[in-house]
């Protein structure tokens, strides 16, 4: 019995298609000659439609089925292999046996219908991303419509409401995002546009003159923290910042944006300088502010005593924000805090990334500016609170591993983290622990 490869049959029906030649030699078989069947070649779409009229697949009085109809919505509509299944072999070949048709025919109409079958789990699951999108879109809408009408006209009044924090919960809307942070961080430090424009100059001018020379006279005069700031180092962080959205690398939208606001700050902070993590927390606010609105968010937001201790590299007040999160994180999973105390797996692996960028960094952005939006509302408990929520979603996956990979895996969180389900865990989190709640001020000593 001789098989012949299907691309060596397709190979040999476009040789035929494209260059017919006279037929006189005779045909052959196997051990022997025979004379050649007169079978000429057909489109394999005249072959295709008619093997449908035969299967009564085709007519107009068929309705159309749902699947066909499917199909139809393809951008393309792909050569069938019916010309190489149903349609007699050239004339040199040997017949094909009916059992072989009739086998071949069955696979055919088997194959055609997982790829209907296919297609049409593809348009539902397509038609409910399309309906989950424009149900997004009018929540969204809609939000948007009573943060402008309701809520930001009469803030003082209602900010603390009730029906206000539920809706803050769910996530601000992206249009009114940067009011909101705004009114809610405040502005205790009193910094003004003019303020921020005197900063950026001071920023300009001492740019321009470390380009120029930066003799080891004046490296010996400023301090550590100013070396810290410096432009060669406030650039290499922004090259780091979001690289995969591309808007604040060097020719980017943003990217002169963040340098501005970043050197206008360690002028107005000299004592602090530029900390590498600060220019996560800069791009989320552009993101979301003007520039100067969001020099005087990101000045106010470092301003915090929990980011002011971080930044400042406080290793004592540092000790006791770690300590009171593991009174909490005990409290609330003792089975996964026990497992971290026998690997010695301690919060500053995990924590200080994740603090210091307010996690930006860690996090997806889009559910980064969810964890903002509440952090804006409820302050630094909520820092703590959301990564006692990720420790519980996450919590069967690392009882299961040891120290090395428990901090590969919390130094870089899974790419994709449901959202709603992040908040469900961080709704469970209990921040009270034998009557004992976070202290919101100064110092996260527990308070009765």
């Amino acid at each position: 019995v001789v098989i012949f490869s299907p691309s060596f049959l397709l190979m040999f029906l476009r040789v035929k298609e494209n260059q017919p030649v006279e037929q006189k030699d005779p045909g052959w078989k196997l051990f022997g000659k025979v004379p050649l069947r007169e079978s000429p070649l057909k489109d394999p779409k005249k072959i295709q439609k008619e093997y449908e009229t035969k299967s009564g697949r085709a007519g107009s009085g068929n309705p159309t089925s749902p699947r066909q109809s499917v199909r139809k919505n393809l951008d393309f509509e792909p050569l069938s292999t019916t010309a190489l299944i149903l349609e007699d072999r050239p004339a040199n070949l040997p017949a094909k046996p009916a059992e072989e048709a009739q086998k071949h025919r069955q696979q055919y109409e088997e194959m055609v219908a997982q790829v209907k079958k296919r297609e049409l789990k593809e348009a539902q699951r397509r038609k409910k991303q399309l309906e989950d999108r424009c149900k997004l879109e009018e929540s969204i809408g809609t939000a948007a419509q009573t943060w402008n009408q309701d809520i930001l006209p009469n803030w003082s009044t209602v900010c603390t409401s009730r029906r206000v924090r539920d809706l803050w919960w769910q996530g601000i809307p992206p249009s009114v995002r940067g009011k909101v942070w705004s009114l809610a961080v405040g502005n205790d430090l009193n910094i003004t546009h003019e303020l921020y424009n005197i900063c950026l100059s001071r920023a300009k001018e001492k740019w321009k003159s470390t380009a120029t020379l930066f003799t080891e006279t004046e490296s010996e005069d400023v301090g550590s923290s100013d070396r810290e700031s410096s432009l060669e180092l406030i650039k290499l962080d922004i090259s780091r910042t979001f690289p995969q959205l591309c808007i604040f690398q060097k020719g980017g939208p943003y990217h002169d944006v963040l340098h501005s606001i970043l050197g206008a700050y360690t002028c107005y902070r000299p004592d602090v300088g530029y900390v590498q993590g600060m220019s996560f927390i800069a791009a989320v606010l552009i993101l979301n502010l003007d520039t100067a609105d969001a020099f005087i968010a990101f000045a106010n937001l470092l301003n915090k005593p929990c980011q002011m201790a971080f930044f400042r590299v406080d290793h004592s007040l540092m000790l006791t924000y770690f300590a009171a999160f593991e009174v909490f994180f005990e409290e609330n999973l003792p089975k996964l805090f026990a497992h971290f105390k026998k690997n010695n797996l301690t919060p500053d692996i995990y924590l200080i990334d994740w603090i210091f960028t307010l996690y930006s960094k860690s996090l997806p952005l889009d559910l980064a500016c969810r964890v903002w939006d509440v952090f804006c509302r409820d302050g630094e408990e909520f820092l703590f609170r959301t990564a006692l929520g990720l420790l519980r979603l996450y919590q069967d996956v690392l009882t299961s591993m040891d120290f090395i990979h428990m901090a590969q895996f919390l130094t870089r969180l899974p790419d994709l983290i449901p959202a709603d389900q992040l908040f469900q865990h961080i709704a469970a989190i209990h921040m009270t622990s034998r009557n004992r709640k976070w202290a919101q001020r100064g110092c996260p000593v527990l308070k009765r």
